[in-house]
């Protein structure tokens, strides 16, 4: 079987820097170029869908799952805070020996909510968490047995807080501690 000497491909006949200039109409490095610049297409293409795939994640959905987590972790937050300070009130007495007691609990909270700290207020039986994004913050009123007495106080997020309840022959007095 005999080769086409006019394809050019296969073929002895001529030289050999004849054969690797030119196939067809175009030279061998124009149709080098061809692979790299679909390459070059593709990687834009990527580039185009990453970015525009960021731009509405974060511009849209994620802002707003942000602040309903934030929420979430604040009425958490609210809830843990309401629990220890109510649990933390020391029982009556029931004997005539015993005339006040009092109880100091650490209370656990968390440093940040939606990255920023936050403090939660005790004034007239009512706890309150004030943060500085509109969506975070609530007030619970406290069950206590007798209504506190007491100074307002406030804890920080950023410090180690501590609730301090004293029961005497007066009644109730609640204080929150940052250490």
């Amino acid at each position: 079987m005999g080769r086409d000497p006019s394809i050019g491909i296969g073929s002895r006949s001529g030289s050999g820097a004849e054969r690797g200039r030119h196939r067809g109409s175009r030279p061998i490095r124009a149709r080098a170029v061809t692979p790299v610049a679909g390459k070059l297409l593709e990687v834009g293409v990527v580039v185009l869908f990453v970015a525009t795939l960021s731009t509405a994640l974060y511009g849209g959905v994620v802002p707003e799952y942000r602040s309903a987590v934030a929420e979430e972790i604040g009425d958490r937050t609210l809830t843990a805070a309401d629990h220890t300070v109510t649990s933390a009130v020391p029982p009556a007495s029931g004997t005539s020996t015993v005339r006040s007691a009092t109880t100091r609990t650490t209370v656990d909270l968390p440093e940040t909510i939606r990255g920023e700290s936050y403090r939660v207020r005790f004034a007239d039986g009512v706890l309150t968490l004030e943060h500085p994004h509109p969506a975070v913050g609530d007030r619970r009123r406290l069950a206590f047995p007798t209504e506190p007495s007491g100074t307002p106080s406030t804890w920080r997020s950023d410090a180690r807080t501590i609730v301090v309840v004293q029961r005497d022959e007066e009644g109730l007095t609640v204080e929150l501690v940052n250490r």
